[in-house]
């Protein structure tokens, strides 16, 4: 498992003026983003060549308003059963902070494998201006540093990218994407736009009124020659930031999510 899915980070929506055709129409309401916490059941979709015969777990997804900056903290709970019959427990936490100009990201992930510790990323990393450079400072696995190319994206931003192509009726995306969850630096991201659309009841009544949509995101190592995706991730999206219906793609086998529990949390700003 080599990443957390990223991609259920808070959307920040701006659509764009719509056209008229005689005169210009009002923009679109913006949708104010919705700190929150969630939790997921997570059961297993399907699996390749067999290694993995059954799979549990849960999610939990919470986003805070820090005024300038959106706190996420995330924390994925899998148990995993292969062909011999052995569980194998699985846990990731993921937390940043995100500077809400998307020029700045904090970050931290730890993955441990039954009482291992597997993985483990933590830093800085920035961007000169929007669109710019940057560079991502690691303090683990080992101090170092690399290159952010021109035009990379942190979560939130990739995200809100994201919205705003599928309010202007874009199908797809190509973005490239630095998250933290690796030591390899940024990713390229290929992002298909499946629907967009209109509000309708929905078994969370906060989310009724709000349009939403499928988006499925891929995940590739920045400037590799490989076609097949690191992590793929398909979900359904509120213009709120809110996701369901999740289908995590880990390469060995996939994951459903399905939303729990959804609690809107004040806005301390």
């Amino acid at each position: 498992m080599r990443r957390l899915p990223t991609a259920l980070a808070v959307l920040l929506l701006a659509a764009a003026s719509a056209q008229a055709a005689t005169e210009p129409a009002p923009p679109p309401a913006v949708t104010p983003l919705a700190a929150h916490r969630a939790t997921y059941t997570l059961s297993l979709d399907s699996a390749r060549d067999g290694d993995v015969v059954a799979a549990t777990g849960n999610m939990n997804y919470e986003v805070i308003d820090a005024c300038d900056a959106w706190a996420v903290q995330q924390r994925l709970d899998m148990t995993i059963t292969n062909r011999d019959g052995q569980d194998i427990h699985m846990i990731s936490d993921y937390t940043t902070w995100e500077a809400k100009n998307g020029l700045r990201l904090r970050f931290r992930m730890r993955q441990t494998t039954d009482t291992a510790v597997t993985q483990i990323t933590s830093g800085e990393a920035t961007v000169q201006r929007a669109g710019g450079p940057g560079e991502i400072h690691y303090a683990e696995p080992e101090d170092s540093i690399k290159p952010l190319p021109a035009g990379t994206l942190f979560p939130m931003a990739h995200t809100a990218r994201i919205i705003e192509a599928a309010e202007q009726g874009k199908k797809f995306l190509a973005l490239p994407l630095f998250d933290g969850t690796t030591a390899t630096g940024p990713d390229d991201t290929f992002v298909i736009i499946t629907s967009w659309n209109q509000p309708e009841p929905y078994r969370f009544p906060e989310l009724s009124d709000l349009p939403s949509g499928r988006v499925h995101v891929s995940f590739f190592e920045h400037a590799s020659q490989h076609q097949v995706p690191d992590y793929e991730v398909g979900q359904r999206y509120w213009s709120n930031g809110v996701a369901d219906d999740l289908q995590m793609d880990f390469g060995d086998f996939v994951m459903d999510g399905k939303l729990a529990t959804f609690k809107l949390q004040p806005h301390g700003c």
